[in-house]
């Protein structure tokens, strides 16, 4: 069975990327840009794990970044699911458009 190489690991990667990134700037529900915004971190992820494969295999740099992201990703999602709750609370819904009337 033939391995990807590096330029189709990018692809992949580069096309999660632009899903993401369109997914946070069209969507107006708060749940799927955070999808999006996990879509993006996986594809930098995605990227660490392909350059430290293929240009430097003897080193562990682009695994102990990738599992630096993942880990400031659990945070990410967690602080933001929180949020996402809250405001489901107090506006019954999670509708960018209707948090313009939050207050400090």
């Amino acid at each position: 069975m033939m391995q990807p190489g590096l330029y189709h690991i990018l692809f992949i990667s580069a096309a999660l990327f632009f899903i993401g990134v369109f997914g946070f700037f069209t969507r107006r529900n708060l749940i799927t840009m955070l999808m999006s915004v996990e879509l993006i971190l996986n594809s930098v992820n995605l990227n660490f794990i392909a350059f430290n494969k293929y240009l430097w295999a003897d080193k562990l740099d682009g695994l102990f970044f990738t599992i630096f992201v993942i880990a400031i990703a659990a945070a990410e999602a967690a602080i933001a699911i929180a949020i996402i709750i809250n405001l489901s609370r107090n506006f019954q819904s999670i509708d960018v458009e209707k948090t313009d009337e939050m207050k400090f």
